[in-house]
């Protein structure tokens, strides 16, 4: 080692494969498979004293309706701290206060500054560049058209790329005011960059508590949304309006166990200066349904429990309410019968195994049930699932 002119830097490698199985049935006259393979590798590396360089990339292999390859560049990330602020640039993660308004991977910058005041956020990303199926972007019937169409290598700019958007959001977040409660709170906008006809613009105010109180923690939040629906020679302006609240409770057992209550509503529309709330990335909500969470209502209760040291289990109830009768017209809903409200019940299990940390196998099933519901007659949609993780580091 003396005889080295230069010094030597430390780096960081990983790799995780994931494999996933599902059976099921989803309509039609027959059931589904389906198999998807994931290869995940990390490199990461120290810049300095106060900086970091990770990136991590994935191969996706999968069988469904035929066999398909997707590669995807993921979490590209340089990380730089300063006195009480940092930065990071590149592909990074963000997620707004609710979680279902505009959450995952964004290319761009997002500067932070740590105060006694809280922690204040600025950033601004570029949607573009993303994998269609990973950026979850299906705000207007040009995005859904764009998400559905399949991958063509032969035309792989037009139809791998998300829809492109303009993302902005000034965030604060305080972990304990007054040593009672955390509160967060952000101002977040996108302008639709798109080609077609019709534009999206929206901008939401969101804030969001929370209130632990013993072993309980109370959870409320809401998120107020302005839209522009732009044409060539029309400009339409809406409001509409989300919320979000939970109750945890974590039961006194020899082992870690959680009950939760939970509640999320997005409004649909009402006339036309209040509409149905949008949000930028599209989260799904029921294992089986995967509804996108506009002009809906789920209500959810989940029992979570760490048994022991290597095993753990979930249940779940979620039960699905149209807020409007014209917002959401998937399944179960049938246009001739488009009169109810109440789309079914959902309950989906989960049991977890994991001997080491870095080796995890995780069964789940469960089955959406319309006939819980009054809207529609429609057969119950199910699923089942296994997903095996291994972590090389």
């Amino acid at each position: 080692m003396l005889l080295l002119p230069v010094s030597l830097f430390a780096f960081d490698f990983g790799l995780i494969t994931n494999q996933y199985a599902g059976y099921g049935y989803s309509g039609g006259d027959e059931n589904y498979f389906q198999y998807q393979a994931d290869i995940l590798p990390r490199f990461s590396s120290l810049i300095g004293d106060s900086g970091e360089f990770i990136i991590s990339a994935g191969m996706t292999l999968g069988v469904e309706d035929g066999f398909y390859y997707v590669p995807e560049l993921l979490r590209t990330e340089i990380s730089l701290r300063f006195g009480n602020g940092a930065i990071k640039a590149g592909r990074i993660s963000y997620t707004d206060p609710l979680t279902f308004i505009a959450s995952g991977l964004f290319d761009g910058v997002q500067f932070s500054h740590y105060s006694k005041a809280g922690i204040f956020s600025v950033g601004a990303w570029y949607t573009g560049l993303l994998f269609k199926k990973t950026a979850n972007i299906t705000m207007t019937a040009g995005d859904w058209a764009k998400y559905d169409s399949a991958l063509d290598y032969g035309d792989f700019f037009n139809t791998y790329f998300a829809p492109p958007r303009l993302l902005a959001s000034l965030d604060w977040e305080h972990p304990s005011v007054a040593e009672l409660f955390s509160l967060k709170a952000a101002i977040t906008g996108q302008i639709d960059l798109s080609d077609g006809n019709e534009k999206y613009h929206s901008q939401y105010l969101t804030l969001k508590a929370g209130i632990p109180v013993k072993s309980f923690l109370f959870e409320l939040g809401g998120s107020l949304e302005a839209a522009q629906t732009a044409w060539e020679d029309e400009t339409q302006f809406t409001m509409a309006f989300a919320w979000d609240l939970g109750i945890f409770w974590t039961l006194p057992a020899s082992f870690n166990s959680r009950l939760s209550l939970t509640g999320r509503f997005a409004g649909g529309r009402v006339d036309d200066f209040m509409g149905a709330f949008v949000p930028v990335t599209t989260k799904v909500f029921g294992d089986v349904l995967q509804a996108k969470l506009s002009g809906l209502s789920v209500l959810g209760l989940n029992y979570t429990a760490r048994v022991n040291r290597i095993l753990g289990t979930s249940l779940t109830a979620s039960c699905f309410i149209r807020n409007d009768l014209g917002t959401y017209d998937g399944y179960p809903v049938i246009a001739e019968e488009n009169d109810g409200y109440f789309l079914g019940t959902e309950f989906f299990a989960r049991l977890v195994w994991s001997p080491v940390s870095d080796i995890q196998l995780n069964f789940g099933g469960g089955a959406f049930l319309p006939s819980l519901g009054d809207v529609s007659d429609e057969k119950a949609r199910w699923r089942i699932e296994l997903t095996a993780v291994l972590a090389i580091y």
